[in-house]
């Protein structure tokens, strides 16, 4: 198989990360619930995961890093954490749902306003609507760092730079963009960044968290055990405690460190980012300008600017998921068509009712395998 899905999951996981959850299945207790060797291990291990974590996003604080199941999980934390009844947000039409239903509900059940900055024709932000939008008394802004549908890059700084001149804190999804785009929230400007880890970060499904600036007040979503403080009525205060409920996934924890030091050790985030936009560049120029093939981003406009490892494309008279099927049935190529859960950025783009054929590079992905992607590509829109 050739697998083009890595935006979804990076399925083909370095050996390291799997010989790291395997030996913590064996090895491994409850941290924070015991005194015995596998608790004081398993303590260990993820103590080092949230400073590798740190380093990664520019984090000031290692116990700034809470960990969550997925990015999803920890975004419902952060935004309930922070918005409260009446209040304001801003976002944009690029987001997943792992953004906008947690907003919606908001909007439904405690009158929060919402307001969706929207994009051009390329799908980038319409930074010049976000700053419309963005008004002294604005609780917060959230946005992704890269669009899961089209790979555009969202310029993270620019955008904390306008909510801060309005007193607003920044949130970030960074569930895209963690492992192949610089991130840095000191450098930044980030108030909170929530990041997955069985993306760019190799790490195992049922990871990810979010790094949160010193000094920003996150009231605790999830409560209930925490292994200190046992007296306490409420969510202890300290982190990361205030974040983590319950007993942490410290096998998947293990094999995210083994992720994160993978990186490190094959040149770090720019090494990784460069090869994805190196094989997807590769892709995109394959099929670019093949008659009845649409490709959607800021291909055309980006130069040699950042991207993610996407390539998303229509081909004429046929629904996204004829061709990944296609795609599967015919070649192998494992892609991800239809909304990408991101239904506004499928109305921004027009391609409600067809969908969009995603296909994502990771490290592991071969040019051969680009290439003959992009031959069955125009083979299907050809026949």
């Amino acid at each position: 198989m050739i697998y083009l899905d890595n935006a979804a999951t990076t399925m083909r996981k370095p050996q390291a990360v799997i010989d790291a959850v395997v030996a913590a299945m064996g090895s491994l207790g409850n941290a924070g619930r015991g005194a015995g060797e596998g608790a004081l291990g398993a303590a260990r291990v993820i103590h080092g995961c949230r400073e590798l974590v740190a380093e990664l996003l520019g984090c000031p604080r290692a116990d700034h890093v809470a960990f969550a199941p997925n990015s999803t999980e920890a975004l419902n934390c952060v935004i309930n954490g922070i918005v409260g009844e009446g209040d304001r947000v801003v976002t944009t039409v690029l987001e997943h749902n792992s953004v906008l239903r947690p907003l919606n509900r908001l909007a439904a059940e405690r009158g929060v306003t919402v307001e969706h900055a929207g994009c051009d024709a390329y799908g980038r932000l319409d930074m010049d609507e976000l700053a419309r939008l963005v008004t002294p008394g604005t609780r917060a802004v959230v946005v992704t760092a890269a669009s899961n549908v089209t790979g555009n890059v969202v310029d993270v700084a620019a955008v904390a730079a306008l909510a801060h001149a309005a007193g607003a804190l920044v949130v970030v999804d960074a569930s895209q963009a963690a492992g192949v785009v610089p991130i840095d929230m000191a450098e930044q400007g980030l108030d909170v960044v929530c990041f997955t880890g069985h993306k760019a970060l190799m790490g195992p499904q049922g990871t990810g968290g979010a790094a949160v600036r010193p000094g920003v007040d996150v009231r605790p979503w999830n409560v209930g055990g925490t292994g200190v403080r046992s007296f306490d009525e409420q969510q202890p205060a300290g982190w990361p405690t205030r974040l983590e409920a319950g007993t942490l996934n410290g096998h998947g924890i293990a094999g995210l460190a083994a992720g994160l030091r993978f990186i490190a050790e094959n040149g770090g985030v720019a090494a990784m980012g460069a090869h994805e936009l190196a094989m997807s560049r590769r892709l995109y120029e394959g099929v670019a300008g093949t008659p009845g093939v649409t490709v959607f981003g800021d291909w055309p406009v980006v130069g040699g600017g950042a991207r993610t490892g996407v390539v998303a494309l229509n081909v004429a008279g046929l629904s996204s998921a004829e061709v990944s099927d296609a795609l599967m049935d015919g070649w192998g190529v494992a892609t991800r068509p239809g909304a990408h859960c991101a239904p506004l950025m499928h109305r921004a783009l027009g391609t409600e009712r067809q969908g969009i054929v995603r296909l994502s590079t990771g490290w592991f992905t071969t040019s051969d395998e680009v290439d003959e992607a992009a031959s069955a590509i125009c083979e299907i829109a050809s026949s």
